[in-house]
């Protein structure tokens, strides 16, 4: 090819002609009038040393000529000031470096040095003898990888002499492989969100990305293409102003440096205090952050330095700053707003706005708030509470009287448990009288008239009259009086039902006669 080389001139026509101008080898050559077989030679040079169209401004006739036709290499690179192949592979790693850029520099310094491709060819030798984790290409402070070992550590209970199997969850930065290790009782989404809290801290701060395994706790439905990642997990991957991109199900080189991590902290640390005994899991966890540091701190086998040192040069000052405050979890369910406007948690009602009666909404609730939401707006916000049956209710949620297409009135309810009998009435009636508000009565009065369906009408009326006499103004006993069969079973005489008593601090049918008039 050297001895039909033609000038760098009629090359570059020929690149434009092929790139810019879609032109066919034939054309080309009738063109420029040259052979199909040179033109092929030129297009396979141009391709191999990764050209484009446009030719990059700095690319002058001479290093064009250095990158399509490079001299055979004459000395060894000690004596053609070739850098550090780990110097090269560190600046790599830093946002927007490019081995172009490394080669400028180079040959700033070294006017006699290696060619663009002979430069290219050199680091990608080298490169190749490295593990397959080391050859990936991480940008600093990018992706964080994280896994779970395979294999579990025994904490002996002193209490009931039992064992209990830990798990390591492992979390590695991809540029400089500087790793987190810590043991908890389970792989559940607590766990989970406590350990990537502990991580964020250990390492100082938040990446880019993170590259879970396709947990439950992390991906609720693996997918290649859309994965469904959790909703605390996301919730939390938002507060840190990061982003999950879960590793694809059976594609092992995703997330090879989580594996590489997960083997070196097995043989570092796990093999480690594989004869240690363990009687909690603090003790255990102050053994792994011994031993973690000494595995951040030993010194690499192919290459200078340590994961620490990558970590202080590379990520760290690369990552983005903590938030203010730590993630609080919380967890996230979906529920219907039932015709009382409230729904449920953990067997407390909370009110939503009225007009979502029997919408679905999101619920956010965490140890200490519950936030719904509809349609990605937050539109309730309560204070947790642990009273089963109970309600927490705002005022503002609560529907007007005049506002005509509210379905459910407390006079329908009773009108509909008057229909079963004068005794499911008045328990109805006495269930709506002692809450603060009677739509809050609403889902036990519902329940009751639904115990139609399980047992006969006449049934749940004795087992009205039987909860009347007891002043058991609820669903629940009802139910069990039921189940019992104590419905069945003689009323003592000294015992009947409890009437509703009316006086001036009491409601009274009448009230809800007025009611459901001015919604007539």
């Amino acid at each position: 090819m050297a001895a039909e080389r033609l000038s760098m001139r009629t090359i570059k026509e020929v690149l434009r002609l092929k790139w810019e101008k879609k032109y066919s080898n034939q054309q080309i050559a009738q063109s420029c009038n040259i052979a199909r077989s040179t033109i092929r030679g030129y297009l396979e040079r141009a391709q191999r040393t990764g050209l484009s169209w446009p030719l990059a401004p700095e690319l002058d006739d001479s290093s064009l000529e250095a990158l399509m036709f490079p001299t055979a290499p004459t000395a060894g690179p000690e004596k053609r000031g070739l850098p550090e192949m780990e110097y090269l592979r560190k600046e790599l790693n830093r946002k927007g470096v490019t081995l172009y850029l490394l080669w400028l520099e180079y040959r700033a310094a070294n006017p006699d040095g290696y060619q663009y491709s002979q430069f290219c060819l050199l680091y990608r030798q080298w490169t190749g003898k490295l593990d397959v984790c080391l050859r990936q290409t991480h940008r600093a402070g990018e992706k964080l990888f994280i896994d779970y070992a395979g294999q579990t550590i025994s904490i002996m209970d002193p209490v009931y002499e039992q064992i209990k199997e830990a798990y390591l969850f492992i979390a590695a930065l991809g540029a400089s492989s500087y790793t987190f290790a810590w043991a908890s009782f389970s792989q559940d989404l607590p766990s989970w969100v406590e350990a990537h809290i502990r991580a964020f801290n250990f390492f100082g701060g938040v990446t880019q990305i993170l590259v879970p395994d396709n947990l439950k706790s992390g991906v609720s439905k693996p997918c290649t293409y859309e994965p469904d990642i959790n909703p605390t997990y996301h919730d939390l991957a938002q507060h840190y102003g990061t982003v999950v991109i879960p590793a694809r199900v059976a594609k092992p080189k995703d997330k090879a440096k989580a594996e590489s991590a997960v083997f070196v902290a097995e043989r570092w640390i796990l093999a480690a205090l594989r004869n240690h005994t363990f009687f909690s899991i603090g003790e255990l966890n102050r053994a792994i952050a011994e031993k973690l540091q000494d595995m951040n701190n030993r010194q690499f086998q192919k290459m200078d330095g340590t994961r620490r040192s990558l970590y202080e040069t590379i990520d760290r000052p690369a990552l983005r700053p903590l938030p203010s405050s730590p993630y609080e979890y919380a967890e996230w369910k979906k529920a219907r707003v039932n015709i009382d406007y409230h729904i449920e948690i953990d067997g407390h009602y909370y009110s939503v706005p009225y007009q979502l009666v029997k919408e679905q909404v999101d619920v956010r609730f965490t140890a200490t708030t519950i936030e719904a939401l509809f349609k990605n707006r937050r539109v309730a916000t309560h204070p947790r509470s642990d009273q089963r049956g109970a309600h927490t209710t705002l005022a503002e949620h609560m529907p007007k009287a005049h506002q005509k297409y509210l379905e459910w009135t407390p006079s329908r309810i009773l009108d509909w448990a008057g229909k079963n009998g004068p005794n499911t009435r008045d328990l109805a009636f006495c269930i709506m009288e002692n809450r603060k508000h009677p739509e809050q009565g609403f889902r036990s009065c519902l329940g009751i008239m639904r115990l139609v369906k399980r047992y006969s009408s006449e049934r749940v009326e004795a087992a009205c009259s039987r909860a009347l006499s007891l002043k058991a103004y609820s669903y629940k006993s009802v139910e069990s009086i039921l189940k019992t069969n104590l419905d069945k079973q003689q009323l003592p005489e000294s015992s009947c039902p409890e009437k509703p008593i009316i006086h001036d601090n009491i409601r009274g049918r009448q009230y809800y006669q007025q009611e459901e008039d001015a919604h007539a």
